[in-house]
């Protein structure tokens, strides 16, 4: 449900993500210009991402190390995009999908099934936002509070995720 305090300044576009390097990232390369579910997609730009690192090597807890900085990227670079559109956590920024997604990926099995468990459960937990994503999300404002409600999503998703491989 958008409301008048969700409307951006401005309307985001190609033009304002190329305006600034912030906003093409915040805006996960421009899948958050999608008009509908810019959080899906966002989600799936974190797989471009993974594939290329897994190859090299980079999973589990050095995936997890690098999502860190990631982070802390996303709590700066959201926060500049959300001052500039004038709504805290505007749909269109999805940066913190893309790190959410990478730290469930970063313990998912290696196969087709095992990243696409991950994708179901990370969209499921962001989507529904159980207690405490959804207080997070409603109190904790600026690029930190952008980022640290899918943190928490994705720590959701890692715990279902573990419990679902463990019985199967």
């Amino acid at each position: 449900m958008t409301t008048l305090a969700d409307t951006p300044k401005i309307t985001p576009n190609w033009r304002f993500l190329l305006s600034n390097p912030v906003h093409l990232l915040s805006f996960g390369f421009g899948s958050g210009l999608m008009k509908k579910a810019p959080g899906t997609w966002g989600t799936l730009v974190a797989y471009p991402i993974f594939f290329p690192l897994l190859a090299l090597g980079v999973n589990g807890w050095a995936l997890m190390a690098l999502c860190l900085p990631l982070f802390l990227i996303g709590v700066y670079t959201c926060g500049i995009t959300g001052r500039a559109l004038g709504v805290h956590d505007y749909g269109g920024i999805v940066w913190d999908e893309v790190v959410g997604m990478l730290m469930v990926l970063a313990f998912a099995p290696a196969s087709w099934a095992g990243w696409i468990l991950a994708f179901a459960l990370f969209r499921l937990f962001d989507i529904v936002k159980p207690w405490p994503i959804r207080w997070f999300d409603q109190r904790v404002g600026g690029g930190f509070g952008v980022m640290v409600d899918d943190v928490i999503a994705a720590l959701f998703a890692l715990a279902a995720q573990a419990l679902i491989w463990h019985w199967l």
